[in-house]
């Protein structure tokens, strides 16, 4: 089945990954496979509410045409899965795609234990099928660290050998990555703590809030840079960050600068992949309404493309194989007003203080976003679609600059907003039955958007 079949939700994407209904969160294992990335996810098959973890599966040819595929994983009953199959990741090891992920069993008191499954049929272009090993990996964390929290696991490689992240967070409110020696994917052996909520550099750029780091990725950029992402637990999924720095011959990161991955509110649990030329990141955009209001839950963002800039802070942009959903045609090539589409891909540069309007309510108020070159900032106004939370203008900031670019991505309720490959937000709007999508951009910038369509095949 086809991702780009039309919802029958107005505010459910139709571009992004998402399931045809029911529950899903944070992405897993994202793998190049025989030419096709597969992307797995949390995923509940009965509700749309969080409970009775599976992976769900996906797969595309070329990034933007994405199916569905049965269920990857699924609880075994009496098993060290039973009570989920939770977050991890997928490895080629010895030529047999092997996901590596937590396993939560029916007697489990909050801590994880680390389970494998491989394909059942490497041969299979579309890895339909998973056979989970009875026996996890590791059973729990080392007994001396008093930890709290145990999930997530990530399989990475550094100097030709292999070697594996685990989120944690101990009894006192540190957050750590504990790191395993896992060459042998069977065996693997505690190699201490890789970094925790103590570094000074993890305390600047994270805050010091959290209490526990999930889904740790760690991946290389270019220039011998390399980057740790962690999404931050404070009792309740919060938010996201990163740190860039060196890692050495003896597994020893040293952090060189680090911030919030993403500024919004609605970003979690990035999932990134590896290639040889680029690393890729999703992440999970969860439902700003109530469980339960819609067949479905939650949806990944548009791929990113994920490096260093020299100064350490991270780069960020859109993956170039979006493009192919760009329609023949832009809808706008100046500034003014124009209707918006559902789905569209909109850039605007400016060299002056811009202010651009994406969605009008019946009473007048608008979505805007306001760029200040001079400054270095976009400020999102969103305080007319409330939510639980205040809605106060959001402020992105900048190194000031001549020209400043916006990239616009919206899918349905899904906004990602990029400044320049400095910063991005990612929000959930969800459009009223008397809204207007209506852009409107004050004169003197630079315009161009195109409408989402599916792409054609070849």
């Amino acid at each position: 089945m086809s991702l780009a079949a039309p919802p029958q939700d107005p505010h459910a994407p139709r571009f992004r990954v998402r399931p045809p209904a029911n529950w899903m969160n944070d992405p897993n294992g994202p793998f190049l496979w025989r030419g096709r990335h597969h992307l797995f996810y949390q995923h509940n098959p009965d509700a749309p509410v969080h409970a009775n973890v599976h992976w769900g599966h996906a797969s595309s040819p070329d990034l933007v045409r994405w199916e569905h595929h049965p269920i990857a994983l699924t609880p075994t009953p009496g098993g060290p899965d039973e009570a989920g199959c939770w977050s991890g990741c997928v490895v080629d090891d010895g030529g047999v795609p092997t996901a590596v992920y937590t396993g939560v069993d029916r007697d489990h008191t909050g801590l994880g234990t680390i389970c494998l499954a491989r394909a059942a049929d490497p041969d299979d272009p579309e890895l339909t099928d998973w056979t989970p090993l009875p026996t996890p990996v590791v059973t729990g964390p080392p007994a001396d660290l008093d930890v709290v929290m145990f999930r997530d696991p990530f399989v990475f490689r550094h100097d030709g050998r292999r070697w594996a992240l685990v989120g944690a967070g101990h009894a006192d409110g540190t957050p750590s990555v504990l790191l395993y020696d896992c060459d042998d994917l069977t065996d693997w052996r505690f190699a201490g703590v890789l970094l925790d909520g103590h570094d000074p550099a993890s305390r600047a750029a994270f805050g010091g809030r959290a209490t526990g780091w999930e889904c740790p990725q760690l991946y290389a950029a270019r220039g011998g840079e390399w980057v740790l992402v962690v999404s931050l637990w404070d009792g309740h999924p919060w938010t996201t960050g990163y740190l860039t720095g060196r890692l050495d011959s003896d597994l020893r990161f040293t952090v060189r600068t680090g911030g919030l991955l993403d500024h919004g509110r609605d970003f979690y649990a990035p999932a990134v992949l590896q290639e040889p030329d680029r690393a890729l990141m999703w992440g999970w955009s969860w439902e700003a309404r109530e469980q339960g209001e819609a067949d479905w839950a939650g949806v990944l963002t548009a791929p990113r493309v994920v490096d260093v800039h020299p100064d350490g802070a991270l780069r960020v942009s859109p993956a170039p194989e979006l493009h192919r959903l760009r329609a023949a045609e832009p809808f706008v090539t100046a500034p003014g007003r124009a209707t918006l589409p559902a789905a569209y891909d909109l850039t605007v540069s400016a060299r002056a203080h811009t202010a651009v309007s994406l969605l009008r309510s019946a009473s007048g108020a608008e979505l805007t976003v306001r760029l200040d070159p001079g400054e270095g900032t976009v400020t999102l106004d969103r305080g007319d679609w409330p939510r639980k939370e205040a809605a106060e203008p959001l402020v992105v900031r900048v190194a000031p600059q001549e020209e400043l670019t916006l990239r616009v991505l919206v899918d349905g309720s899904l906004y990602e907003l990029f400044v320049g490959d400095r910063a991005t937000v990612t929000e959930r709007i969800y459009q009223r039955t008397d809204d207007t999508r209506q852009l409107s951009v004050t004169s003197g910038a630079s315009v161009t958007g195109w409408a989402l369509v599916p792409p054609t095949r070849g």
